[in-house]
């Protein structure tokens, strides 16, 4: 520890803020926060640290910067938002930095419905983000055909239409819009229909098909039969609507399910938004990690990231495990929303657990798909030989791998046989029989000798190379055996190792 740091470790306060460690070439490395900020940096320099991934951040250490909030949740949003813009090594990153659309209803007289990537703190309603934006497409032209929004981006004033400054375009002529640009519509009607859209994307369209109804039998009593008929056709369309979306749930609670499937570095995060118990969406997002991450840090993550978004925020949110500072994130998550929320952590099986099941199977298929696409960028090469490879410390991906293991029966008939995998499966028409010819007695030693001995010798007479990892069944003395085997036959430069029970 170099002695700037010394002196900056001496004089953090005890407030919340932010942290940010940065390496030798003055990069962030890693961004936390902390309620108080001198407790919690001081602690990476204690000699009891236990987590190598903490270990290895720690070495690499040469510069701190701080910024204090005046709040814990002041800096979880600073820090999340820091982790974003900067994506040091050693956090928890959005693997996939795009912008997901949004769908965006306008803040002015006669409000506009359309997509967008860009968020403006206008007074505007935001609702995603879209992770599919084919889904989101889907909910545009069900607006657009069931409710009369405008299409136009004209900037209608109440003093534009007094000055007829605007003509109705071909959408109202086709029925598709009330013509608000001339006035044809009051803002009090117009508004009212969006309010209706906004139901529809918050996944209340049960509630909104009662108003309907209820709104179909006073126009009928009035004797507005044209404008009931009109709502009865909204109702019939709304139906066909809602009878799309998966009943998943008896309880009618506002909840969103959070499941996420990890291996190596990858983490797959699934969301499912369930209203008035059907499922009325779907989101999904990657992560990258370092190992050894613990999955409460990862979850914590995950909430960070989704509802730092403009997105609605249920009453209940039912997770696999209790996320890191829960607390905290609880008290941001309601600084938020206008109601209480709160975890569900479901432990015996109940519809709660099932739905977990389901968002957890989603996460999964989901993991799978980023690794399918990771093989084909690195020529088909499965996850887990670079798992294998890792593990093994071996010095290449062992693509070809060749098995041997020995029997007899009784001490008599002494057999052996091989098994190659190549990219992590069997292949089968490389699989060889082998009888032993040198062997008399029961000895699995020699038995393996030679047969690698007569296994290896071939591949040399052919110049054909060695595979890209050799393993024996046994312990010490038949690694040992199929070592001296290959050494006797002039290999030097080969992988091979042995596998045994463990006692």
């Amino acid at each position: 520890m170099n002695d700037n740091l010394k002196d900056k470790l001496e004089n953090i306060p005890t407030l919340p803020g932010v942290y940010q460690f940065l390496n030798d070439k003055q990069k962030v490395i890693y961004v936390g926060k902390a309620k108080n900020l001198r407790n919690r940096v001081r602690s990476y320099f204690q000699k009891n640290l236990d987590s190598p991934k903490t270990i290895a951040l720690v070495n690499k250490i040469e510069d701190l910067q701080i910024i204090v909030t005046d709040t814990e949740i002041e800096a979880l949003v600073l820090e999340n938002n820091l982790i974003k813009e900067l994506k040091p090594k050693y956090n928890i990153n959005l693997k996939d930095d795009k912008s997901f659309p949004y769908i965006k209803v306008t803040n002015e007289l006669f409000p506009q419905i359309y997509p967008t990537r860009n968020i403006e703190r206008d007074g505007s309603h935001y609702f995603g983000p879209y992770t599919d934006v084919k889904n989101m497409k889907s909910s545009l032209r069900l607006i657009n055909k069931i409710f009369k929004i405008r299409s136009c981006k004209l900037d209608i004033t109440n003093e534009a239409i007094e000055k007829k400054k605007f003509k109705v375009c071909l959408d109202y002529h086709i029925k598709k819009c009330e013509g608000p640009c001339e006035g044809l519509v009051t803002a009090e009607r117009y508004n009212s229909m969006v309010n209706q859209v906004i139901k529809v994307l918050k996944g209340k369209s049960d509630e909104l098909i009662n108003e309907l109804k209820q709104q179909m039998i006073e126009a009928s009593a009035n004797l507005e039969f044209e404008k009931a008929a009109e709502i009865r056709d909204r109702i019939e369309q709304l139906y066909v609507y809602t009878s799309k979306q998966k009943v998943v749930s008896t309880d009618l609670e506002e909840k969103d399910i959070i499941s996420a499937a990890y291996e190596g570095k990858d983490v797959a995060a699934t969301i499912l938004n369930i209203r008035n118990g059907k499922l009325v969406g779907k989101r999904q997002f990657f992560l990258t990690i370092e190992d050894d991450t613990a999955e409460q840090q990862i979850y914590s993550s995950i909430l960070k990231f989704y509802y730092n978004e403009f997105v609605e925020i249920p009453k209940e949110i039912i997770i696999d495990v209790e996320p890191d500072e829960k607390e905290t994130l609880l008290k941001w998550l309601n600084s938020k929303s206008n109601r209480k929320c709160h975890f569900v952590i479901p432990q015996k099986q109940s519809e709660a657990k099932s739905l977990l099941n389901m968002c957890k199977q989603n996460a999964i298929l989901a993991l799978k798909e980023i690794q399918l696409q990771k093989m084909k960028k690195e020529g088909n090469i499965p996850y887990v030989l670079s798992a294998l490879k890792r593990d093994l410390r071996l010095n290449q991906i062992p693509r070809i791998i060749e098995c041997f293991d020995n029997s007899n029966l009784q001490g008599s008939d002494a057999v052996a046989s091989m098994v190659v995998f190549v990219d992590g499966k069997p292949k089968k028409s490389l699989y060889r029989k082998f009888i032993i010819k040198t062997v008399e007695r029961p000895d699995d030693f020699a038995s393996m000798k030679e047969i690698i001995s007569r296994r290896y010798s071939k591949l040399k007479d052919e110049n054909q190379p060695l595979p890209d990892l050799i393993m024996v069944d046994g312990g010490k003395g038949q690694l040992s055996s199929a070592i001296d085997a290959l050494n006797e036959i002039g290999y030097n430069n080969f992988e091979i190792i042995g596998l045994a029970k463990r006692l």
